[in-house]
């Protein structure tokens, strides 16, 4: 075997453990969209309550609620039944409640059994040993898919309150409530999107078919390694439910670190002018940033983005990973095929062009 396959190979086994310790993707929390037109937050918890968390997941879609007070909480549901208990020992959720049937479904699609009823006496059913709940909750997102909100569609130029939402609560014999807002925004421009992926994307596949070495190729590793390094580390925090933020960072970080590893060596092999190496490496690592890139593709026309960092350079890192990423399979698979030809021209040409001879 010669020395280019082989270590290609040995990079190949390296990026394939790397990848096997690596759970799913957690950059898009939960699995969901990564990016959306709409966005929930919550506003005010009132009254203030001692180790009461809540926050708003996926734009407003899911709401989550830890309860470290040692006091239980109870949530009614939408005919102010009791629906979920949530406390020291676990979460309870009302086999009699709508909610129950209704929250199943992001937009309610949901036929109640017969047995729901929320003037029935609760029937409790644990579903949880830890003190922490993730639901969707149909007060504190948009309802209809396929219909954009009234203000929305008069003006979609402009961003929006959609809506003003409130959750109650009950705290021990305290009542309390969680307010929260619904927004929209408008995506950005395709006229601006789509020409700077474009120009990335045709740069990297000219860094291979083109270039007169491979060292415009082995550049755009490198930006791809550094993309991929800043999409892992700006993670969200996931849901209570799915796991921890630092397991979180880590899994996104494994992927990225092969990727980095392929980046160095190919950045390695341009400088020592091996093109067909450069591109062997290009091929895996634009495929590492495909595997990265792809499920968070939808940011890029979306006005808001699911990252721990700043959304223009989240939206900036997904674009790269994905267009770089095609863009560095295809000019790599071209660069290879070149510059093997060079290397085994016989003597007296290049690249099948006629040279002089002393």
């Amino acid at each position: 075997m010669s020395r280019v396959p082989a270590r290609l190979l040995t990079v190949l086994a390296g990026v394939l453990a790397l990848l096997a310790l690596a759970g799913p993707a957690s950059a898009h929390v939960g699995g969901e969209a990564a990016g959306s037109d709409f966005d929930g937050r919550v506003v005010a918890v009132t009254p203030q309550l001692p180790g009461i968390t809540v926050r708003v997941l996926q734009f407003g879609d899911e709401l989550e609620l830890v309860n470290g007070s040692g006091t239980e909480v109870v949530v009614p549901g939408y005919s102010d039944e009791p629906y979920l208990r949530i406390g020291p020992d676990g979460v309870w959720r009302n086999a009699h409640s709508p909610a129950t049937y209704i929250n199943l479904d992001r937009y309610g699609r949901t036929t109640l059994p017969d047995s729901a009823d929320p003037d029935a006496t609760p029937r409790w059913e644990r579903i949880s040993t830890e003190p922490e709940y993730v639901w969707h909750d149909h007060r504190t997102h948009w309802m209809s898919q396929d219909l954009l909100p009234p203000q929305v569609a008069a003006d979609p130029t402009r961003e929006h309150v959609v809506s003003e939402w409130i959750v109650p609560l009950r705290h021990g014999s305290t009542e309390a409530e969680v307010a929260g807002v619904l927004t929209w925004s408008p995506p950005p421009s395709p006229w601006v999107v789509w020409p700077l992926v474009t120009a990335v994307l045709l740069t990297a596949v000219a860094a291979g078919l083109v270039a007169r070495t491979s060292r415009l190729l082995g550049g755009l590793l490198a930006v791809g390694a550094l993309a991929a390094l800043w999409h892992a580390l700006a993670t969200p925090a996931p849901s209570v439910t799915t796991g921890s933020h630092a397991g979180a960072v880590v899994s996104a970080l494994l992927p990225a670190a092969a990727t980095l590893l392929c980046a160095v060596l190919g950045v390695r092999a341009a400088l020592r002018g091996r093109g067909a190496m450069t591109g062997l490496l290009a091929v895996v690592t634009g495929w590492l940033l495909l595997v990265q890139g792809l499920p968070d593709v939808d940011v890029l026309w979306s006005a808001n983005v699911l990252s721990a960092g700043p959304q223009p350079a989240a939206r900036i890192a997904v674009g790269l990973l994905a267009t770089l990423g095609l863009g560095l399979v295809v000019g790599g698979i071209a660069a290879v095929r070149r510059f093997r030809e060079a290397d085994t021209a016989p003597a007296g040409t290049a690249a099948g062009r006629p040279v002089p001879v002393a």
